[in-house]
């Protein structure tokens, strides 16, 4: 019989991480959620504020004898990334997520599972319920709209918080302390096409590369995954060059501005005579590629299937800007760290491409623990599109973390880590966007730290999460939020 989340131990986590499971909790549709934890909130007795953006922050006093340690924050964010396999037949706005339990993980059928950070979410709640856990004087801030822009860290107005230190349990590696993180910028390049129709007699093509990986566009930038966008447009630039006649009409990749993507399809319009070379084509560009990835990317695939398409063709000469645009974007790492080893320092990522009508979006999202590089790359990538032809649009951006060594954050958690487990912590930078950058720009004056337990695969439909990992993150909460409760005696 299979094991239930709900019979995991410690109990009360899994219990209400399986309860976050259940409600619906896109990014920017978070109605749901902030429903669901406002009523858990006021009937544990609590009282909460609410932000214009729609951030939560609850009080809890301290534990008897622990009222003069300084006040700390549990903070996460409630928002998840909402990918689903192609196959799988599933609706994130209303349909709970089918987590299950397998082997030492858990993990979700065909889609992602909201590790990321519902299991952050659910230590807060639990240590908002417990009535026996030591702690100094609390808050729990649970933020919205982490995953598609940081939306609910920037509107944070100084005065809703009180605390001295935070704890982020945003980040996912087992052992592991997180003391900064890179900042980020979103660049999408605009092509409106020049439809007309397509010849009568020629026929739709979807062309289709699948089965990559995906993962994380800045946790998981340096594991060599391939790029589907990327693989797709060297199929229709080696079929333009060889096949006579091909005509451009649509193309969509991708799904997340944060995520490798794992998907991408075109349709385009060949002369009847050449469908069959187009198709019989295939086979030898999926072995192509396999050639290249195959020992990190052994299901990739490449398809084509004659469809009904919609009639419309773009104008040749935006096709040539649209390959050359998208074969010369730069995807991927672009320098490590030469101060923290392993650290990717820069990436940037082609992430979607997406089409309305007539219009055509290409989205990229660049990263860097150094704000002149981050400059320059976005720079270069928005060069690239404005070369081709596009407009660019470019995001708010996020700031970087800087790494603080001599905070009390990291002296609380990294003891306790030692007492906990008789080794020392590592002690790290990660290559994505932590809200920590954002909220310490508003609250220059707290001290933070940001661990987890290991997830694998987030942002894509193989994450999963550790439970022996769960089991160390909770114990290491639970013995921090002691030793900063008995500092203040």
């Amino acid at each position: 019989m299979s094991t239930a989340l709900t019979d995991l131990e410690p109990k009360g986590l899994w219990t209400h991480f399986h309860g976050l499971t259940q409600v619906p909790r896109p990014s920017k549709k978070e109605e749901k959620i902030l429903a669901y934890l406002k009523k858990l909130i006021t009937d544990l007795g609590y009282t909460y504020e609410q932000d214009d953006t729609g951030n939560v922050v609850v009080r809890k006093p301290a534990t008897a004898g622990y009222e003069n340690a300084p006040m700390t924050l549990i903070q996460g964010h409630v928002d998840m990334v909402c990918e689903k396999n192609k196959d799988t037949e599933f609706d994130f706005d209303n349909d709970p997520i089918e987590a299950y339990v397998d082997g030492e993980w858990v993990t979700a059928k065909g889609t992602t599972l909201g590790a990321d950070n519902g299991i952050g979410v659910a230590a807060g709640l639990v240590i908002l319920e417990s009535k026996d856990i030591v702690h100094p004087p609390m808050e729990f801030l649970f933020t919205v709209d982490e995953e598609t822009g940081l939306t609910g860290a920037k509107g944070l107005k100084p005065g809703f918080l009180k605390s001295e230190i935070m704890l982020n349990l945003d980040s996912e590696e087992d052992g592991a302390l997180y003391v900064g993180c890179a900042g980020g910028m979103d660049t999408a390049g605009v092509m409106n096409l020049k439809l007309s129709d397509a010849p009568a007699t020629a026929k739709a093509i979807d062309i289709n590369v699948g089965g990559l990986k995906g993962g994380h566009s800045g946790l998981d930038v340096a594991t060599g995954r391939g790029n589907a966008i990327k693989f797709l447009t060297r199929v229709l630039a080696d079929l333009r060059e060889n096949v006579p006649g091909i005509q451009f009409s649509s193309m969509l990749g991708g799904s997340k501005r944060n995520a490798i993507p794992r998907e991408a399809e075109a349709v385009i319009y060949v002369p009847q005579d050449k469908v069959d070379d187009v198709i019989s084509r295939m086979s030898g560009y999926q072995q192509l590629f396999l050639n290249e990835i195959k020992s990190v990317e052994p299901d990739l695939s490449v398809k084509a299937t004659e469809v009904s398409g919609n009639g419309k063709v773009a104008d040749d000469a935006q096709f040539t800007a649209l390959l050359d645009v998208l074969q010369g974007l730069p995807t991927g790492v672009i320098k490590m760290s030469a101060d923290i080893d392993g650290l990717v320092e820069t990436s940037t990522m082609l992430a979607t491409v997406t089409m309305d009508g007539d219009k055509l979006t290409v989205g990229t999202s660049q990263r860097s623990s150094v704000e002149t590089e981050k400059a320059d790359i976005v720079a270069t990538v928005g060069a690239v599109m404005r070369l081709g032809g596009f407009e660019v649009v470019q995001g708010d951006g996020y700031p970087g973390w800087q790494p603080n060594m001599e905070s009390k954050a990291l002296k609380f958690v990294n003891q306790s880590f030692k007492e906990l487990f008789g080794n020392e912590p590592e002690i790290k930078a990660i290559h994505a966007g932590l809200e920590c950058g954002l909220i310490g720009e508003v609250f220059p004056n707290m001290d933070m730290i940001s661990f987890g337990p290991t997830i694998e695969g987030a942002h894509s439909p193989d994450e999963r999460i550790s439970i022996p990992a769960t089991n160390r993150f909770w114990d290491l909460i639970l013995k921090t939020l002691d030793n900063v409760a008995k500092s203040g005696k």
